[in-house]
């Protein structure tokens, strides 16, 4: 049986998914048994004509994480489409925007004005913005253009296959390259890697249905271990959230961030929050439940912190 052709690339992201595939350890080599891996911008050298020269569907397989925030990352997205079989969305960045998507609480100008000009430690008195072009004695040096909006992977090319997670969990890695490898993959369109209940069916805490009066923040207390920590206070989007991973954060004691993503039964993971959060305010009237909501920090970034550009909202007006 011929080796599969394997290709890896990394977008608006930080690297986790990277690691994650890392993570694998020993397995990494019955990975290299069954694949030969053609692309990996984090661990071999690459140039854009090298893929370019490809025929169309030379890759098996593209696992792409990360979010498309610039032409460059458009441009390898659609690349990369048209030169792979299978493309997979690999992590939470590309499935849903990520982390990086919450910058679609601002434009392009914005984004550039506060992190080259307002932020405490910023020392450009020079006005200095990124170029796309600049001109030096050697010739012209080139950027992307950074885009007004961050994208997922699904709203900038078709995807196959959607592997979330912040980083994916190894396990589930493993399971989808075992999967790849003899061929019994779902239809294409499918999460894969992940459950079909939410992290709260997932989780072993103790649910006693018990009301909340106020709510804190991870660094402020030490919850009992064996009770629901949304019934503690903490913001956890477990209700919300695909399971898949093991309730890996939850058991580690502390609240799920909701990296996976809505379950196939929710429209918007950010307003599913609210109404669970609604549904435990223990107050009797407007005031009360005003005093309660307002000690939520960054509800934005608590209830869309993985998945704004793949919410309905998208992002915010401009």
């Amino acid at each position: 049986m011929a080796k599969l052709k394997l290709a890896l690339y990394w977008a608006a992201t930080c690297g986790g998914c990277e690691v994650a595939v890392l993570d694998l350890n020993e397995k990494i080599l019955d990975v290299a048994a069954a694949a030969d891996i053609y692309l990996w911008p984090v661990a071999m050298d690459y140039k854009y004509k090298d893929a370019e020269a490809w025929p169309d569907k030379f890759i098996d397989v593209c696992l792409f994480n990360g979010a498309i925030r610039n032409s460059e990352g458009e441009h390898l997205a659609k690349l990369l489409r048209a030169k792979s079989k299978v493309l997979v969305a690999f992590g939470s960045c590309a499935c849903f925007g990520g982390i990086p998507g919450l910058a679609n609480v601002a434009d392009r100008e914005g984004v550039f004005a506060r992190v080259y000009g307002e932020t405490p430690s910023t020392d450009n008195s020079d006005g200095t913005r990124p170029q796309t072009s600049f001109t030096v004695p050697e010739g012209e040096l080139t950027l992307p253009y950074f885009y007004d909006t961050v994208k997922t992977l699904g709203q900038t090319v078709p995807v196959d296959y959607f592997l979330p997670g912040c980083p994916p969990v190894t396990k589930q890695i493993w399971a989808v390259v075992q999967a790849i490898v003899a061929g019994q993959l779902p239809p294409p369109g499918s999460f894969v890697g992940v459950a079909e209940k939410s992290v709260c069916e997932e989780c072993p805490r103790v649910k006693e249905e018990k009301k909340v009066t106020a709510f804190v923040r991870p660094h402020q207390v030490i919850p009992q271990p064996e009770k629901c920590l949304l019934e503690q206070g903490l913001i956890c989007c477990g209700p919300a959230t695909r399971g898949g991973c093991g309730a890996q954060c939850v058991n580690a004691n502390m609240p799920c961030r909701g990296c996976y993503g809505p379950t196939e039964r929710v429209t918007d993971q950010g307003a599913k929050m609210l109404s669970a959060i609604a549904s435990i305010i223990d107050a009797s009237d407007e005031a009360g439940v005003k005093k309660v909501v307002d000690q939520i920090v960054d509800p934005l970034g608590t209830f869309y912190r993985f998945g704004l550009p793949n919410s309905l909202l998208t992002r915010v007006r401009v």
